[in-house]
């Protein structure tokens, strides 16, 4: 019986790493060019945005909340940098874009922790505001090139190679290396755990749930920029009606890598698994051909709510134990 139980808290714990592994398995048996390095990079660099995003929106649920805003911010990153372009400075198309979605994160994070209102509703007053700030500096949705001067060096930010592999990977890698010491073995780590366990508990311990608040929602701002630089040098433009439900696809890349939705439980390794095993979906369904796309969101829905309900379940049979040990 222990060995069963052992067996069964080992696939529960581990259970999306097999669902990823089982994936990948059935990817390279039904399509040849899966496996190949072209369309294993391809996989990675597509991601990397989303990844960087999800990143900063698990440390966000850890603390029990939510962060819708992302997508929006990303997309007037994108715009910011195109619109700066003619200045002639990478300096500032890095720097401005980068500062402006960071005080948008670090508003949303005072809202929240200072007035007490709702991260569900701070952040999609936050949403609504970049996505209409991005619209209004581009007449309304209009697509701005880069500057074509700076256009083939600022290209290279997204578009290059680091011993075979591309930068926008390379940065996903450096901030997951960065988020997993933070979260392992640093004391701001271990409170954004104690907040999203038991806000008043971690209050009554010394903490202030109010700091680590603002900080995760301002980090999260800051990477949102990032992605949304990424994507303004891959595209040569800054597009202000992308990035649409990229909010979306981080919370469900953090749910189904295991982190709680009610905070306090989870962490960056799962979030990881989660955003590799929706590209995989993605990229199989582009290999298949025929079906149309919109089955990714389909699939990672059924997806998300078959995790959901996984936690729902499992914090009740926990509660259960509780009272019984009670």
């Amino acid at each position: 019986m222990e060995k069963k139980n052992m067996l069964s808290a080992f696939c529960k714990k581990h259970g999306v790493v097999f669902a990823l592994l089982a994936l990948i398995l059935a990817a390279t048996l039904l399509f040849a060019e899966f496996a190949s390095y072209g369309n294993v990079t391809n996989i990675l660099n597509q991601n990397s945005m989303i990844g960087i995003i999800s990143l900063g929106m698990t440390f966000v649920i850890l603390t029990g909340g939510i962060d819708l805003s992302v997508g929006s911010l990303a997309a007037l990153s994108s715009v910011l940098t195109a619109v700066l372009s003619p200045k002639g400075s990478l300096a500032i198309m890095f720097l401005v874009p980068l500062a402006v979605c960071t005080a948008m994160g670090l508003l949303s994070g005072l809202i929240i922790a200072k007035l007490q209102i709702a991260p569900f509703i701070t952040t999609l007053g936050m949403m609504m505001a970049a996505r209409g700030i991005a619209l209004v500096m581009t007449d309304g949705g209009v697509s701005v090139s880069v500057d074509a001067g700076l256009a083939e060096t600022f290209r290279l930010f997204a578009r290059s190679y680091l011993l075979w592999i591309p930068t926008p990977v390379w940065l996903f890698v450096i901030f997951l290396l960065a988020g997993l010491y933070i979260a392992r073995w640093t004391r701001p780590g271990r409170y954004i755990y104690a907040v999203g366990g038991n806000e008043e508990a971690a209050r009554m311990m010394g903490l202030q749930p109010e700091k680590i608040k603002i900080a995760v929602y301002t980090a999260n701002g800051l990477l949102a920029g990032l992605a949304g630089l990424i994507l303004a040098s891959r595209l040569g433009a800054g597009q202000p009606v992308t990035c649409d439900g990229w909010e979306m696809t981080a919370i469900a890349a953090t749910a189904i890598g295991g982190t709680l939705l009610s905070g306090g439980r989870g962490g960056l390794g799962g979030t990881v698994v989660g955003v590799l095993i929706i590209g995989v979906i993605s990229n199989m369904i582009n290999l298949q051909g025929s079906l149309s796309s919109w089955w990714q969101s389909i699939i990672t829905g059924l997806l998300l709510l078959f995790v959901v309900m996984l936690q729902s379940r499992a914090q009740a049979h926990s509660a259960g134990i509780t009272e019984n040990a009670g």
